[in-house]
């Protein structure tokens, strides 16, 4: 093959094919490039004398690096001229990072000197009205009982628009109270029969729709609320009933305030979260530890004839009656989508929010200790 088929021999000034050998993938030669006259290049400007330009990659200004152009195209030609600006001796500091926010304290959830404040006023309204006229203390169970009944209709019919009817319940709970302290467990049966019919026949003066679910409510609470709360008057017949109403009272709150002390502490497992989040299964250990030790104290101490075992046993009973009393309080306030039944206890919530753990122990107390010591 003809040497000018890949154009003329580099002249100065110009950029040509290397002399190497033919490249690949070159255009076949034709007529016009066979022409020795035919140019095959165009000529480059011609680049006047100067300094010389590092090329890309040439390591000549280690101070900007490899990969970096450099030369007076770039920056000024006399470098020398500019100094470095020395970095400062005293920075000034940086800011300090932000630092995680402390954990939050855990809460009683509740104003604790409202709350402690209250429990004190009521203790000693209780313990004045207990040993002093016994009469007095039947007084007290009759307004916290027709309170407590009011709170509960309430909020029935706020909720769920149920009108359970609160007179004849009021009327029968506080005939329910007292016929247990005159008449015992048969006064206070015949009392709980009376009133149920009482509901019957007063919600008949209403047009019939939603009957049944009214007069249903208003039997659920004359149970639940002056019956359950007739078996602390019966206690009170006792010769030592002040004491015997003392030591229910000693061991409800006992138990209570372990579990909350305990839980608030150390709770980690839940007890039953679907109805009641805030109780663990290491605050009703601390429920049972507190009242079956208050228990012991209370029969060796408080109750004719008491033994300290059996002691151990109430206490046993009572922190499960009340834990269950408790919760059953929470599934009523959960299903009517409340957080407490009232507000007239500061620090408490209402009657009701410190009636529930009372309300079912009440009969277990009566019950063991009539089987211990007798009914006095």
């Amino acid at each position: 093959m003809n040497d000018s088929s890949w154009g003329a021999p580099p002249q100065a000034g110009y950029w040509g094919p290397s002399d190497q050998g033919p490249v690949q993938g070159a255009a076949p030669a034709g007529p016009a490039y066979d022409a020795p006259e035919a140019q095959h290049t165009r000529p480059m400007p011609i680049v006047p004398d100067g300094p010389d330009v590092p090329r890309y990659g040439d390591d000549q200004d280690d101070d900007r690096g490899a990969a970096r152009l450099s030369g007076p195209l770039f920056r000024d030609e006399n470098t020398s001229a500019q100094p470095r600006v020395a970095a400062p001796q005293n920075p000034e500091p940086m800011p300090d990072a932000p630092q995680p926010a402390p954990a939050p304290k855990k809460s009683a959830g509740r104003d604790l000197g409202a709350a402690i404040g209250v429990g004190v006023g009521l203790g000693a309204v209780i313990v004045a009205s207990l040993f002093v006229v016994k009469a007095a203390f039947v007084g007290v169970i009759t307004v916290a009982v027709v309170v407590g009944l009011w709170e509960l209709t309430s909020r029935l019919e706020e909720r769920k628009g149920i009108k359970a009817p609160l007179v004849p319940l009021a009327v029968g709970g506080a005939a329910m109270v007292v016929a247990g302290y005159v008449r015992g467990a048969e006064g206070a049966w015949v009392a709980m029969a009376l009133t149920a019919l009482a509901v019957l026949v007063w919600r008949m003066t209403e047009p019939p729709e939603g009957y049944l679910k009214d007069v249903t409510a208003g039997v659920f609470a004359a149970f639940y609320v002056p019956f359950l709360a007739t078996f602390v008057a019966m206690m009170l017949t006792a010769d030592d009933g002040a004491f015997r109403v003392m030591t229910f009272l000693v061991l409800t709150v006992v138990s209570d305030t372990g579990a909350y002390a305990v839980g608030w502490r150390f709770g980690r497992h839940k007890l039953a979260p679907r109805i009641s989040p805030g109780k663990t299964r290491e605050g009703l250990l601390g429920a049972v530890s507190f009242a079956m030790v208050a228990g012991a104290l209370c029969m060796h101490f408080l109750i004719d004839d008491g033994i300290w075992w059996q002691g151990l046993l109430l206490g046993l009973a009572v922190a499960a009656s009340a834990t269950l009393g408790d919760l059953g309080e929470s599934m009523i306030k959960r299903d009517l989508g409340i957080k407490d039944m009232g507000t007239l206890l500061p620090g408490h919530g209402g009657i009701m929010d410190r009636l529930d753990s009372l309300l079912p122990t009440a009969p277990v107390v009566w019950l063991l200790l009539v089987l211990f010591v007798g009914s006095g």
